[in-house]
């Protein structure tokens, strides 16, 4: 291969977050639901009947389909399928930054508006229990920071005598942030409470920032 070959395909490539082609990819919905004493936000309590996360808070969301145009399409689809409203019921749909979570996961995150929250009909075999929470109480609290720390442990097999120290190599650990809201008795934590913290700092901020 020639230089200009190699400059060539460089020159071509547009950069990415590496090794992106390989992460699973989901979209969630933050759904706002109009109340008479305000705006709410809507969560839901996963089914026990669930394989992953049975019984934990969340959005509306799921994996991005190859037949979803977009992530935007696949949060509308889902936060749909899941509440039981036709797409037109979900408007005003905004993303928030994206995510990657150290599970090899990329998340893309929106907000929408349900603009029929009485025609909601939940599936019950992905959905426990449906709950809103004001906004102003997130816009009011901040939330509680734990901090979770991952111990790196090698496998049998790893080639220890290829790498400076061998065995007494120095793992340096790595921290994650848990983010945690309790409202009366539902605590909304993980992933779903870091992106609402994300919202609510969106909204909040001054227009001159």
């Amino acid at each position: 291969m020639e230089l200009e070959d190699i400059f060539a395909k460089l020159k071509q490539h547009q950069p990415a977050i590496l090794g992106i082609s390989e992460f699973s990819k989901y979209a969630v919905m933050i759904p706002l639901v109009q109340k008479s004493d305000g705006i709410h936000v809507l969560f839901e309590v996963r089914s026990l009947q669930l394989r992953r996360q049975p019984g934990e808070i969340c959005f509306p969301g799921g994996r991005i389909d190859p037949q979803d145009r977009d992530a935007k399409d696949a949060a509308i689809r889902e936060t749909s399928e899941e509440l039981g409203l036709e797409a037109n019921d979900i408007t005003e749909v905004y993303p928030l930054d994206f995510m990657v979570s150290p599970f090899g996961m990329m998340i893309y995150p929106y907000v929408g508006l349900l603009t029929r929250p009485e025609k909601i009909q939940s599936n019950p075999e992905e959905v426990g229990e449906l709950f809103t929470v004001p906004l102003s109480f997130f816009k009011n609290h901040e939330p509680d920071i734990h901090f979770v720390e991952f111990k790196v442990v090698p496998k049998l097999d790893f080639p220890f005598a290829l790498i400076p120290g061998g065995k007494n190599y120095y793992w340096r650990t790595r921290g994650m942030e848990e983010y945690f809201y309790v409202y009366r008795d539902k605590a909304i934590w993980g992933l779903t409470a870091r992106i609402l913290a994300h919202f609510i700092e969106l909204i909040q901020k001054r227009k001159d920032q």
